[in-house]
């Protein structure tokens, strides 16, 4: 990797722009870089004083030398004024046949973040992901919004970021489905974060595809869903590998028959050259809103796409 002024010169650039676009908003948690430069295929996140940066593999290109990774880093820090301590650098390779939420093998430091008056907890160190996916910051302005008096569906939770904000919208109640321990315990401390528990916001621990056979035979219904599943996951946990291009018809059809007359799921997911089935749009009030749900400091490379469903 040469020119690493220009790498560094961008940086300056883009921190004085997006610095002053998040104040006015009262952002603390955004995007400032996003392979602008293609000799620098680097995504790099602020939260609140710390710095998130990923930096991507390319098919055909060789991946950079540990002193290479070393020097951006080290430009991070100073360009940023971050200490290297405050810095979480990740390289991202091309790997398939994973789950979406690998262990980095680095020991994580947790930490508290502020979005839309909302607290979560974040580990910039221990996974390539930390918690809280920036993209989605509107698409759960949106649940929020939509949430007062309903019952809320959150399948493939994470850190149930999505469950937290439908609380905060005065849902009338919330049930929160994914399959990992340690990510229902984090959505149990992001919840109880902001002021939020059992028995009126549940967490259950469940394979979605089995969770949706069953909540329907028990008649179960709910006026909101989202459902947000990996591109791909081969977790030993779950009874089938999902594969959100082969799978999605499947789970949408789940969703819907869950979803009582007037209400609504959101469907998103961060593959690259996704393609909705074209059964779906044909059965359902189905309509594309990326545009709506993707912030300005996202613009560059959007990172999911998504659509309103309506029962």
């Amino acid at each position: 990797m040469n020119n690493l002024d220009a790498f560094t010169n961008r940086l300056r650039k883009n921190q004085r722009h997006w610095r002053k676009w998040a104040r006015r908003r009262g952002i603390s948690c955004y995007r400032i870089y996003d392979r602008d430069i293609p000799e620098f295929p680097l995504a790099i996140d602020w939260y609140e004083g710390h710095l998130h940066a990923q930096l991507f593999a390319r098919k055909g290109i060789e991946e950079p030398s540990e002193s290479e990774e070393r020097a951006i880093a080290d430009a991070l820090s100073s360009v940023m004024e971050v200490p290297a301590d405050r810095l979480a650098f990740k390289t991202r390779r091309r790997q398939r046949g994973l789950t979406q939420y690998q262990k980095t093998g680095r020991q994580g430091r947790l930490m508290i973040v502020q979005e839309a008056g909302l607290r979560f907890e974040v580990d910039l160190h221990s996974y390539l992901d930390t918690g809280l996916f920036l993209d989605h910051r509107i698409t759960r302005s949106m649940v929020r919004e939509q949430a007062a008096g309903k019952r809320f569906l959150n399948l493939f939770a994470y850190t149930g970021s999505f469950s937290v904000y439908a609380a905060a919208g005065g849902a009338e109640a919330s049930l929160t489905v994914d399959l990992s321990n340690t990510y229902q315990e984090w959505s149990q401390r992001n919840l109880q974060l902001n002021g939020f528990g059992y028995p009126r916001h549940r967490l259950q621990r469940a394979d979605v595809f089995e969770f949706l056979i069953q909540a329907e035979r028990k008649r179960e219904r709910f006026d909101l869903i989202v459902l947000d599943p990996p591109s791909f996951s081969n977790s030993k946990r779950m009874q089938e590998v999902l594969d959100v291009q082969r799978d999605h018809a499947r789970l949408i059809e789940g969703c819907m028959a869950l979803l009582n007359h007037g209400g609504e799921l959101i469907f998103s997911n961060n593959r690259r050259r996704f393609r909705l089935d074209e059964s779906i749009e044909q059965t359902f009030d189905c309509s594309e809103i990326t545009r709506q749900t993707l912030p300005e400091d996202f613009h560059r490379h959007p990172a999911h796409r998504c659509w309103r469903l309506k029962g």
